[in-house]
């Protein structure tokens, strides 16, 4: 069974008298265990596709399947919770509290999940580890490099071993030495068994995805193994 089943996906959007088709009738399924790559052009869908992946919007119509439970007809509650338990999100501009040490912004979700404190901040602490910033844990994110905020947007991804993990241009803000050693990271990832989705426009960072999928006008154009390119 697939992780990701998108079945005759629309979201459509009223601009003023215009109708505009950000997701046209998208078929997509990604497997447990893939990591896949959703490239495109500006207006292409991606971002779209994956803000619907990650229940961060519902589809206009159509049917999604996450994990063999249909999410497309969710309450807006019910969604949170389902980001809460299975998705972890990293994004471009790495999302942290400024004021919040960098151990108690992995443990966020572990608030909103209702854990108690002493076990959110061990369980913080095993995650940041993980990502290489063990020592790190009580600096804000304004003393901490690009990459290292980075990796600690990812540890707080992780922090729920969610089914999937969300990545929108990852290394978008990050400098070229930053972004290999991010992409490393993804790697060790989803040699772990993780599911990874990757929001990218630069080749060079899709290449590390054994799937690419390029979008164009809302709907797949084609996709890929890395190993065919």
């Amino acid at each position: 069974m697939a992780l990701i089943d998108l079945k005759d996906i629309y979201k459509i959007y009223q601009m003023g008298g215009t109708q505009i088709n950000a997701l046209d009738g998208l078929d997509c399924t990604i497997d447990k265990g893939e990591y896949v790559a959703l490239m495109g052009p500006s207006g292409s869908g991606k971002s779209t596709l994956m803000n619907v992946i990650g229940c961060l919007d519902s589809p206009s119509s159509g049917t999604y399947l996450l994990n063999g439970t249909n999410v497309s007809t969710m309450t807006d509650d019910d969604l949170a919770t389902v980001r809460n338990v299975e998705i972890g999100f990293v994004f471009q501009s790495f999302n942290l509290l400024p004021r919040t040490s960098a151990l108690e912004n992995v443990a966020l979700p572990l608030v909103y999940a209702g854990v108690a404190k002493k076990e959110r901040l061990e369980r913080a602490q095993v995650v940041l580890e993980k990502v290489g910033l063990g020592d790190r844990g009580d600096h804000k994110p304004n003393e901490l490099s690009g990459g290292q905020r980075q990796r600690v947007a990812i540890a707080r991804a992780l922090i729920n071993n969610p089914s999937i993990v969300l990545a929108d241009e990852p290394t978008g803000n990050l400098d070229s030495k930053s972004s290999l050693e991010i992409m490393a990271l993804f790697e060790e990832i989803h040699a772990e068994g993780n599911t990874v989705v990757m929001v990218t426009h630069e080749e060079d960072i899709a290449k590390y995805a054994k799937r690419t999928i390029r979008m164009i006008d809302g709907k797949m154009a084609n996709q890929y193994a890395t190993s065919e390119r």
